[in-house]
Order: C-alpha cells, then structure tokens, then sequence
C-alpha cells in the first residue's frame, strides 16, 4: 500500500480555521495600539505648546503677540503628522489660551482632539469612537480609559 505525501483538506481546512481566528483577535488589538502610539504625537506637542506659551508669558504678561491680534507664541509643529494643531487666546483678558489637537482623517485619527489651556487643565473629545471617553480633566489615550 502506498502512502500519500501531503495534507489532507480536513487538515487544511483547521489550519485556515486556527489562522482567521488569531487574525480576528490580533488585528483590533493590533489597530489599538498603533492608535495608541499615534496618541502620543498630540499629547507631547500639547506639552510642548504649554511650555511654549507660558515662556512667553513670563516675558511679555499676556499670551497675544505686541498688537494683541493673535497669539504671541510659535505654534508651528515641524513633526505633526497625526494631529493638526491650533491655538487661541481670549482677547479679553489676554491671560488666556487654548490649543488644540485634532486627528487627521488620511492618517485613521479621525474624531480624535484634545486640548490644553493656560491652568493646565486637559480634555479628550471623541466623535463616532465607540468605547472611547470623553474627559474634561485629562488626557484618555486608550480605549475605556477614564479619568
């Protein structure tokens, strides 16, 4: 009797079975925490625009520029490539700011922003990103995160 060299279908078939099971458990998980990684661009440029703003104040005693028309601070981000960012100053009294980063949708952040102002204080505001949660005091950077 002679023996046959190779798999059979069943064999094949638990094969395809084990692998699209392992995909569709590793790929979410995957996704997250690339997306997870992506956070992190807006939260240290964020941090940066603080340090930035408040260098500015401690020489000029307001956050807009000598004709009080916009913000006195460099707000350019040479390495953004997530997150779009921008900055605002209350014009009344000019002791005041806000900057903001928002998920680029060509880069899959879409709905993603968090903002910091001149107390420090933090928000996350997630648009259509289920399981994610909004925060008025902090930075949430994963999933089912809270503050």
């Amino acid at each position: 009797m002679k023996q046959s060299l190779g798999f059979t279908l069943i064999e094949l078939m638990i094969v395809v079975a084990i692998i699209g099971i392992l995909a569709a458990i590793g790929l979410p998980m995957y996704t997250d925490h690339v997306r997870r990684g992506k956070i992190t661009e807006a939260t240290s440029n964020l941090s940066d625009l603080r340090l930035r703003a408040e260098k500015w104040f401690a020489d000029n005693r307001t956050y807009l520029n000598a004709g009080g028309t916009a913000i006195g601070f460099n707000t350019t981000i040479s390495n953004a490539r997530y997150f779009s960012y921008a900055c605002a100053s209350g014009a009344t009294p000019p002791t005041t700011y806000t900057c903001t980063a928002t998920g680029v949708l060509a880069q899959g952040m879409n709905g993603f922003v968090y903002t910091i102002n001149e107390s420090n204080t933090r928000t996350s505001t997630f648009t259509g990103l289920p399981n994610w949660n909004n925060s008025t005091t902090c930075w949430v950077t994963k999933q089912g995160e809270s503050c």
